[in-house]
């Protein structure tokens, strides 16, 4: 089916598309990136895992970053090679099948390293060990998200990491940004270099994890390259990685929902949808942010629901809370009209739930060039059912 990409039109059930073009443009900056900082840029499955899509990742990149054993299957069964793993805590009973799905295995602690590094390097001889670092720096300023804030559990500060290595230990891991600039890294780095740089001598990788958003259009490409380039003239040794989620899926396609009712208490119009931002958008909850609307104005202070068009956008389930609030649109809303969120397709399909048993979105994707759209995959009630099957 072909498809109007400004207005989608032929679409009456909801679905999250994710159009090529878009994607391969930012797979295009991001290998870019990569040659000219003389450096490694994996993609990292926390943000985005829509495999069937990684025939086109494969033109651009080599290796993901998993955090499980799932994802760590998801790297070699689906895209083909061994994963960059790191998790807060290996368990007995996955770490051996975690190891051999895994290039790079970081662990959070020196305790975690010392009960299970034999076991995941007899699973795997090739196997490179890593530890998690925690430079106590970041400008997170949404704490669910910040990985160094106070009493955190990730990573080995400085003042408790030994001297002299483990054995085995080749790489460092450090992840502090969160959809954050170059210049937040440059920052940050000071703080990694002046905490850990007397142990870089002691190793032959460091990844500096994601939250690194490249894609984004006011990022400074330039300064990104230059500080790596100028990293790499003080530790020529050091192969450096990055780890960036959204980066890969950012701005590449919306979720279409519909209007399937207008409701009105005490003078606030609700305009009911067949998503919901609790399961199919939950950092909007989480985080929180207000997604932009396509064709409508965000209104998030001096909400007045008495000028026209101003709707607050609510889901179909029974959690209370899960509605926003607001938009103003240049029309009243009708039944089975599109309603368009903008940049869905990271940190959505991989973090959506079953609450409510609400049908959840269909994932397409549009081609490049013809603007046809495939459906990648279709729920149904089955799905709601086959999770305790």
């Amino acid at each position: 089916m072909k498809v109007d990409i400004k207005t989608y039109k032929e679409i009456h059930r909801p679905v999250y598309i994710l159009e090529e073009e878009r994607l391969r443009r930012n797979l295009e900056l991001i290998s870019d990136v990569a040659k000219r900082a003389n450096i490694e840029i994996i993609l990292a499955f926390k943000a985005y895992a829509l495999w069937k899509t990684f025939p086109i990742f494969r033109e651009y990149i080599k290796s993901t970053t998993a955090s499980s054993l799932a994802e760590a299957r998801l790297a070699l069964d689906k895209f083909g090679s061994k994963a960059h793993t790191f998790s807060p805590a290996y368990t007995d009973y996955e770490i051996d099948e975690i190891a051999e799905c895994s290039s790079h295995l970081t662990f959070n602690s020196i305790s975690q390293y010392d009960r299970l590094h034999i076991r995941a390097q007899k699973a795997n001889n090739d196997i490179s060990f890593g530890i998690r670092i925690n430079p106590e720096y970041s400008e997170i300023e949404t704490d669910i998200y910040n990985p160094c804030a106070p009493g955190t559990r990730f990573g080995v500060s400085a003042d408790k990491m030994p001297d002299t290595l483990p054995q085995f230990i080749e790489g460092f891991h450090c992840h502090c940004h969160c959809e954050n600039g170059s210049d937040v890294f440059v920052r940050t780095l000071k703080h990694i270099e002046d905490k850990f740089a007397k142990w870089f001598t002691q190793i032959k990788w460091i990844n500096f994890g994601g939250g690194h958003l490249m894609t984004r259009k006011d990022y400074d490409i330039e300064l990104l390259v230059n500080t790596l380039n100028n990293f790499h003239k003080r530790y020529p040794w050091l192969k450096v990685i990055m780890e960036p989620g959204s980066a890969f899926g950012w701005q590449t396609g919306p979720l279409v929902a519909q209007v399937i009712d207008i409701v009105e208490d005490k003078g606030i119009k609700t305009a009911i949808l067949n998503t919901s931002f609790s399961c199919h958008m939950p950092d909007c909850l989480e985080m929180p942010y207000h997604p932009t609307v396509r064709g409508a104005e965000t209104i998030e202070e001096d909400i007045d629901y008495s000028k026209p068009y101003t709707y607050r956008l609510g889901a179909n389930s029974c959690l209370s809370g899960d509605f926003m609030s607001a938009w103003r649109f240049d029309h009243e809303l009708q039944i089975g009209e599109n309603i368009i969120f903008e940049d869905m397709n990271h940190y959505t399909t991989v973090k959506t739930t079953m609450f409510n048993g609400i049908t959840h979105p269909s994932i397409a994707m549009v081609h490049k060039g013809t603007n046809e759209l495939k459906i990648l995959k279709e729920y149904t009630v089955n799905d709601y059912f086959n999770r305790m099957d």
